[in-house]
């Protein structure tokens, strides 16, 4: 009996040592998958502007495409763009046995297969239809991948990936240190200038950054005017920050009768184009902001530090009526430790790139939100609706 308990108890210190080794195994990948991470968001750039997503969704519901299948039609699609890959892959792999197709198809395969790992797209296999008989994979839209197909608008989160990954944005994150270090701003140390002015004068950027606004806010506000109905009773709305006025033609598709005043920096408001109903003024909202029943503002607080964010707040406070609000529209971070969850990891790496780019722009938790908004003059916040990851708020007067 003694014999048997020592054998027991080392069997069970030996399988205790197994799940260490096992958990310190999966700790070293999940390590090395943050070491690598930079494979993802390249290659899903990397998709989306060959329109991978779209050829899939073409291909109907619930489709299944091949990656030989796929490299077809990308070569009926993008002739331009299968020559810069057939180049490419020649100048990469000399393999006599294969066919340009077929060196592409296994290029596209391999891409694939990672976004298939982080459930972008799904994958299965089927038997025959790979090299030489073998298995052969098959890609087809996981819900995730759905957001990188254009959609009734024409528009994805592709251009947004864009802008995220463009070289102005990501050569801020190299000064990043130094700015902790010295102070200041990453993207001023990086570019001379702070990121509003900067567009200014660099116009392939300025057409990245408003392609990106364009097509997230497309998304969000197809959401919004679902479940939000906070825009019914009003007459005039200012979009402080709107951009190129694209929110304000969303929003007066559903209410007509609302007439939208458009404002933003001078740089701005000269691309936007004519909208029915929509007024274009150019202007600093720092230094004031047009009246209105209603102040819309879609990811405008998290770009500023909140000593700026409190001269915007009071401008808006002066422009509405006693009974005016101001629409907001950000993200809201947990109020102690984060959880794991992709909304907050979302908003953690947002707050991470306003750190980068914007002069103390940051996200907020609800309690940073209602002292803005009390200090400004505000009677309090009412939480409305959540929508693509971003709170709706109404500062009321």
């Amino acid at each position: 009996m003694e014999l048997f308990s020592k054998t027991a108890d080392n069997n069970h210190k030996l399988q205790n040592g197994e799940k260490e080794e096992e958990e310190s195994q999966r700790h070293f990948s999940y390590a090395m998958q943050l070491v690598t991470s930079i494979s993802l968001p390249m290659v899903l750039m990397f998709a989306t502007r060959l329109g991978l997503f779209d050829i899939i969704a073409g291909a109907g519901p619930k489709a299944q495409l091949s990656p030989s299948q796929i490299a077809s039609r990308l070569s009926k699609s993008s002739p331009t763009t299968h020559k810069s890959n057939r180049d490419e892959s020649n100048h990469l792999i000399t393999n006599g046995d294969k066919s340009d197709d077929d060196i592409i198809a296994g290029m596209l395969d391999r891409r694939m297969r990672l976004l298939a790992s982080h459930s972008v797209l799904t994958c299965s296999s089927i038997d025959g239809g790979g090299d030489s008989g073998g298995s052969q994979r098959m890609y087809g839209l996981a819900p995730v991948g759905e957001f990188f197909v254009r959609n009734k608008h024409g528009v994805s989160l592709g251009p947004f990936l864009d802008l995220i990954q463009d070289k102005v944005f990501t050569e801020s994150w190299y000064e990043l240190e130094k700015a902790v270090v010295e102070g200041g701003v990453a993207f001023d140390k990086a570019h001379g200038t702070y990121s509003f002015d900067y567009p200014v004068r660099d116009s392939r950027f300025n057409e990245v950054f408003n392609k990106a606004m364009v097509s997230h806010t497309t998304i969000v506000m197809d959401k919004l005017l679902e479940s939000y109905k906070g825009f019914e009773n009003i007459k005039t709305l200012v979009d402080a920050g709107g951009g190129l006025g694209v929110t304000l033609e969303i929003i007066r598709a559903k209410y007509p009768n609302l007439r939208g005043i458009n404002f933003d920096l001078p740089h701005v408001i000269q691309h936007a184009p004519p909208y029915t109903g929509v007024a274009h003024i150019a202007g600093d909202m720092i230094e004031r902001v047009p009246d209105g029943d209603a102040i819309f503002m879609k990811w405008i607080l998290h770009d500023w530090s909140d000593d700026h964010c409190l001269k915007l707040l009071r401008n808006c406070h002066k422009a509405l009526p006693k009974n005016g609000k101001v629409i907001v529209m950000d993200a809201i971070l947990p109020m102690n430790s984060p959880d794991t969850s992709s909304g907050t990891q979302s908003t953690c790496q947002l707050d991470m790139i306003m750190l980068a780019q914007n002069p103390g722009g940051k996200e907020r938790n609800e309690e940073e939100f209602l002292a803005l908004a009390l200090e400004a003059g505000f009677q309090g916040i009412r939480l409305e609706c959540f929508v693509c990851n971003l709170w709706v708020m109404e500062f009321y007067k």
